[in-house]
């Protein structure tokens, strides 16, 4: 416990002050961790220092809704300004998107790995699964950041665009330059590779599922080729998962909702992208969005999600730990039903989402929807992956990130009214980036 403590107090010193203040101090007696078991410690400590930012994404996009009058005053202070998309004159206790803490991941990630040759008491697999998961957390993190931070990938401007600094190292020492969003790109999927060379868990047991194993390799990778718009490598990494997991939970009979830590369809769960203070805001389910579900019963989703109380809806799938979820079954379905499209392939894609729907939607829906969707052409087809990608994956930390990198044609305007006033993104977040933290940029005159 004093390796893991020192090695820590070495992280959190990286995190809280400058490189310059941080090498005029020497922690008495520093350790670094040594065998197996000091770096399984330090992983697991990586693995809870996890931000929820995708999860915060909620406020930005069209998920949240602030109208209510029973917001309290932690609520307008804390979220008000998010979902404004004010931030130029913020409310001093507005919650902002993680930087330093993604970064504080990055170096345990980099300690890990550099250290690989020097693990003690561990057997080749225990090491090599240590090692893998560290590069998982580089490179998760590392594209966490670039999609919070930088413009959406395009191929086209991605060698040019600026990206975000990419740290593998772990000296204390840099100042880092940005690098391009191609270069990101190239770091994240190396990283994945490496990864896959190491990890040899496929199912960790329940409770331990927040870790990275053999299945999330591709899971990662199906949604990195995504974003990236690559589309066979998409669809590919996509049917590689679901030829080892491609069970969906039955919201039509079952209980369990799929996004929970403990669901038949989860395959990391990491994250909990709605934390209970996110979950907190009064009423917080936009109208809007809940209308887009079928009535009546017809999809369960609209039953099991969320709650209808006088006045509004509230999240069910959300609020506490039992809703960690950062890869599932039911993303890759859609990951690869757009992919299978955007490839030409729209038999497959409707064969997919057809799939998804059968464990969503009671029968006589499910009957109409196979009618609908099979006599979609191209254009419908996408809207339908559009709208069930919202429906299936609310709250999940993925509806941020979609609108970004959808066809301007298809992206949803997104406007508030507040007060007697409209406020609409393109004010204040043009190409749908978020703004870098101050105290990076007081930090970093590179940013």
């Amino acid at each position: 416990m004093k390796k893991l403590t020192s090695i820590l107090l070495i992280i959190s010193l990286l995190v809280t002050t400058g490189c310059d203040n941080f090498l005029d101090i020497t922690p008495t007696g520093r350790v670094i961790p040594e065998t197996a078991q000091d770096y399984r410690e330090l992983m697991t400590e990586a693995y809870y220092l996890m931000p929820s930012s995708r999860g915060l994404t909620a406020f930005i996009s069209d998920e949240i809704d602030m109208t209510s009058k029973n917001l309290d005053s932690y609520d307008k202070d804390s979220f008000l300004d998010l979902w404004l998309w004010n931030n130029v004159n913020p409310s001093g206790a507005t919650t902002y998107f993680d930087w330093a803490q993604y970064y504080k991941m990055i170096f345990i990630a980099n300690t890990v790995i550099e250290n690989e040759k020097s693990i003690t008491n561990g057997t080749e697999a225990e090491i090599n699964q240590i090692v893998g998961e560290a590069y998982m957390m580089r490179a998760y993190n590392h594209f966490i950041l670039v999609n919070l931070y930088a413009l959406p990938y395009n191929s086209e401007t991605a060698t040019s665009s600026t990206g975000i600094p990419l740290k593998l190292n772990s000296s204390m020492d840099e100042v880092l330059k940005p690098s391009s969003i191609a270069e990101v790109y190239a770091s994240v999927l190396s990283d994945i590779d490496n990864a896959e060379k190491k990890l040899n868990v496929e199912t960790w047991e329940t409770g331990l599922n927040y870790r990275f194993n053999t299945l999330s390799v591709d899971a990662l990778r199906s949604r990195v080729y995504l974003y990236m718009g690559q589309w066979e490598d998409c669809y590919n990494a996509s049917e590689r998962v679901l030829s080892k997991k491609n069970e969906l939970v039955d919201l039509v009979s079952g209980r369990t909702l799929p996004n929970a830590y403990n669901s038949s369809e989860s395959i990391v769960a990491l994250e909990m992208n709605m934390t209970s203070t996110y979950n907190n805001v009064d009423k917080l389910v936009p109208q809007t969005l809940y209308s887009l579900y079928l009535p009546s019963g017809q999809d369960q989703r609209a039953r099991k999600f969320y709650k209808t109380e006088v006045g509004g809806y509230s999240l069910i799938k959300g609020g506490s730990s039992e809703y960690r979820c950062s890869f599932r079954v039911g993303e890759i379905y859609l990951n690869a039903a757009e992919a299978a499209l955007k490839n030409h392939h729209p038999e497959i894609c409707k064969t997919l989402l057809l799939k998804l729907l059968e464990k969503r939607y009671q029968t006589a829906a499910y009957t109409q929807a196979e009618i609908d969707i099979n006599a979609m052409d191209d254009d419908a087809l996408l809207d339908e992956v559009y709208l069930q990608r919202q429906l299936e994956l609310s709250y999940e930390g993925h509806r941020w990130f979609d609108i970004r990198r959808m066809e301007k044609e298809k992206r949803p305007v997104l406007t508030r009214e507040y007060e007697g006033q409209t406020y609409r993104i393109e004010d204040n977040y043009p190409e749908l980036t978020i703004k870098i933290p101050d105290e990076a940029k007081e930090a970093n005159p590179y940013l």
